[in-house]
């Protein structure tokens, strides 16, 4: 009885503290969130035109919106980097004291408050007066900072990882674009460096090398340069005014890469290199400025890599007449209408073919590509193996001649110069389709 007796007590006692908890839980506020303090509550981002920071350098910095664009005009006048402003201002409404760490301190040096080791300053389009915060040194632990407001004697916790937006230079705060350029609007790039000159022409979708030879471009490839040049960035200022370029390596420039879109052209000269990094310059500007070294090889490539590897622009689902020449034997494929306005495909005297086997011999035609190229025709092309003749897309035609030297397979496109390697194996698979259709 006795310990039946001591059960239904301890049972009493246990409901009744859950009952208290519950009780006193259930006054509490709901999350941190709702116990936590905004240090500016009454701001909005969008509200905000006007940014003051003083870095943990000394560094002073101040940006401005005017008709909806930021700019930089302390120390210097500059465009701004819109992301950068856009995580200050997106922060400065969001930031919470975490606790209150001295209501009154009799001194605030050993918070890092004398002087504040971060100052963020900041305008609304309403506000006549600039609202400020005051950034000190990290707490022990690392893990908050010490801050006050300026008129407020406490000093309260942020948390830490507000420093790195707010300790801001003014580099950090203007815009690094290297290059102002129209990305959709790009129709040329010349480049010139140490793998020679080299100027592309864009027409449509198409890019086409200009110089040093006349060739089809990589697409791929040249878009990759544009891409890259439009996403360039400075690393750092080295010289707001550029003076003697011979300092730089600039008057005799290492690389020269000009963008043209529509009517106007931008160009950005490479100088030595120093610490790492190169010397740049865009000859708009006065500034010298510096760039990754990783630039060099992302943009001056050689001749082979900026050519079009595709033999053929033809595909089976284009093309509409075909001529496969193979020593004294001509084999002719066109396409026409057949029952239902089905396309169907026809031989030299008219009669239908395996539209299959046409459609599988252009596949493996069309889809060879050059491993490289050489300079001069291959010799083994005097004497060619296959010629291929694909018209295609409202009369337009092109011919490749195949020519095999030893092992090797060579490969000829008229209208462009020398020759290209092609893979050995991918030529003969094309060689039995063609055997088939016989």
């Amino acid at each position: 009885m006795r310990g039946l007796r001591s059960t239904l007590v301890l049972a009493v006692v246990l409901i009744g503290l859950a009952g208290y908890i519950y009780f006193v839980d259930s006054k509490k506020p709901v999350g941190d969130a709702a116990t936590k303090e905004k240090v500016f509550a009454d701001v909005k981002a969008d509200e905000i035109e006007e940014l003051a920071l003083k870095a943990e350098s000394g560094e002073r910095s101040r940006v401005r919106k005017t008709n909806g664009q930021w700019a930089l005009v302390e120390p210097e006048a500059a465009g701004a980097d819109e992301g950068e402003i856009s995580s200050l201002t997106s922060s400065l409404p969001d930031l919470e004291i975490q606790r209150v760490v001295d209501e009154k301190p009799a001194d605030l040096k050993p918070y890092g408050l004398d002087p504040a080791r971060i100052e963020v300053g900041f305008r609304t389009k309403d506000g006549k007066e600039m609202k400020q915060l005051l950034i000190g040194d990290k707490t022990p632990t690392g893990s908050e900072l010490y801050a006050k407001l300026p008129g407020n004697p406490r000093v309260v916790l942020l948390s830490s990882f507000i420093d790195g937006t707010f300790n801001k230079n003014p580099f950090a705060l203007r815009d690094k674009t290297v290059l102002e350029f129209e990305r959709d609007k790009v129709t040329t790039l010349d480049l010139a460096s140490s793998k020679g000159e080299f100027q592309f022409a864009k027409s449509g979708t198409e890019w086409k090398i200009v110089k040093p030879i006349a060739a089809r471009g990589d697409f791929g490839t040249i878009e990759g340069i544009v891409e890259r040049l439009n996403a360039l960035r400075m690393q750092s200022i080295v010289a707001p005014e550029a003076g003697d370029l011979k300092k730089y390596g600039l008057d005799k420039p290492t690389g020269t890469i000009t963008v043209g879109s529509g009517s106007s052209r931008a160009t950005l000269l490479l100088g030595s290199t120093d610490n790492a990094v190169i010397h740049a310059k865009d000859v708009s500007r006065p500034l010298v400025f510096a760039v990754a070294p990783t630039i060099t090889d992302d943009v001056f490539k050689p001749l082979a890599d900026l050519r079009s590897k595709d033999l053929f622009d033809a595909r089976s689902f284009t093309a509409t007449r075909t001529e496969f020449k193979r020593g004294a034997e001509t084999l002719t494929f066109e396409k026409a209408k057949g029952k239902d306005d089905k396309e169907i495909w026809k031989d030299a005297a008219g009669k239908d073919v395996d539209a299959a086997k046409v459609d599988e011999l252009l596949n493996r035609v069309t889809a060879l590509r050059a491993d490289g190229f050489e300079a001069a025709v291959h010799p083994s092309l005097k004497s060619p193996v296959l010629t291929v003749t694909i018209r295609y897309d409202k009369g337009t035609m092109e011919t490749v001649t195949f020519g095999r030297g030893g092992s090797d397979v060579f490969a000829s496109r008229a209208g462009e110069p020398g020759s290209a390697r092609v893979a050995a194996t991918a030529f003969d698979e094309a060689l039995k389709s063609l055997d088939a259709m016989k």
